[in-house]
């Protein structure tokens, strides 16, 4: 369906002329002055809608949409029905999303501040701030230019945020040094103590001091409820580009590269390092003092329990080269059934 506009901001309506150039498209000759409003699904777009084609699988929807204009691969631009205006880009996925931030761009700062928001002594706001609702900032603290503070959101002491810095509702972050374009989405909790503890003979846990703060690169994206420790000694850190999917967690001296993907409800202990790249699938887990090498990827519900080489596919648990696993899962299944069949009673016939 197409974006509400009671939710989503609206930029257009735009030519299709800027909407080409935003995602690196040659248009058709004479196409460049139509007008458009919004994107949708093949289904759901009108006239005035983006749509776009990402599989063939999609074709039938395509030949009946009364979409305007569709972003595809080449190879499926005969498939346009006509009055459409086939976008041709190698990634079509991409190109529609950089149309569709075009057209519905993200929340702007305001520049305003609600008169419950408690703003500290010494803290720099930079021009354009806007800080919402019951919203904390402490003192010393230093925002650049245009960023936001959600309602009930909890900047702490001498935390550094960047320009354009999105921290959403419920969020807390404390001990931080953030660069800029870093979202932080509601429940986020960033900068909080580390898993660090001494346990004595009798069995008592004493704390060990967390002295590190959380270093998050510019164009971090943190999901929800994702919780992100600072470091016990050493730093915290979010490499450029990262992003974070909802509940995930990230241990104390964790550090990853530029552009890494951490899908939701994975998990990386304590003073594991990842290059750029790297991909770890949903619910997997990586040990603490572990190196994953750049472009790695670990597969969904995996257990990392030793180093993973640069541009290694891992998969199972103890996590193994991916087609290892994968055998060695086929074989597990296998073996279930057999044992099942033989446990079955026979049945006599008259």
């Amino acid at each position: 369906m197409a974006a509400d506009f009671r939710f989503h901001a609206v930029a257009g309506p735009l030519p299709l002329r800027r909407l080409a150039e935003a995602a690196g498209i040659a248009l058709p000759e004479g196409t460049g002055e139509r007008l458009f409003s919004g994107v949708a699904t093949l289904q759901s777009a009108g006239p005035e809608d983006v749509s776009f084609l990402e599989s063939r699988r999609w074709l039938p929807s395509l030949r009946e949409s009364r979409a305007g204009a569709v972003v595809l691969a080449e190879a499926n631009a005969h498939a346009v029905p006509d009055g459409a205006v086939a976008l041709v880009a190698p990634a079509p996925v991409l190109a529609f999303a950089r149309i569709a931030t075009l057209l519905h761009p993200p929340q702007s700062a305001r520049g305003t501040r609600h008169p419950t928001a408690v703003v500290g002594e010494g803290v720099t706001l930079g021009e354009g701030c806007e800080i919402g609702p019951y919203a904390v900032v402490e003192d010393g603290a230093v925002l650049g230019a245009r960023c936001i503070i959600g309602p009930h959101a909890h900047v702490g002491a001498h935390v550094v945020l960047g320009a354009e810095c999105r921290v959403m509702s419920h969020v807390t972050v404390t001990h931080c040094i953030a660069g800029d374009r870093v979202t932080l989405n509601p429940g986020a909790r960033i900068g909080s103590e580390g898993f660090g503890f001494a346990t004595t003979r009798e069995g008592e846990h004493v704390t060990v001091p967390q002295l590190g703060r959380v270093i998050l690169g510019d164009d971090v994206e943190v999901g929800a409820n994702t919780c992100i420790d600072r470091g016990s000694g050493n730093d915290t850190v979010i490499g450029a580009g990262s992003r974070l999917d909802d509940l995930v967690m990230i241990g104390h001296n964790v550090r990853l590269g530029r552009g890494c993907v951490i899908v939701g409800q994975a998990g990386i202990s304590g003073s594991t390092t990842l290059g750029d790249f790297v991909v770890v699938a949903a619910q997997a887990g990586i040990s603490g003092h572990l190196n994953i090498g750049a472009k790695a990827r670990v597969g969904a519900k995996s257990g990392v329990i030793n180093d993973v080489p640069a541009g290694m596919d891992v998969f199972g648990f103890p996590a193994m080269p991916a087609r290892e696993g994968l055998r060695v899962a086929a074989a597990m299944r296998k073996l279930g059934r057999s044992k099942a069949a033989a446990r079955m009673p026979e049945t006599k016939s008259d």
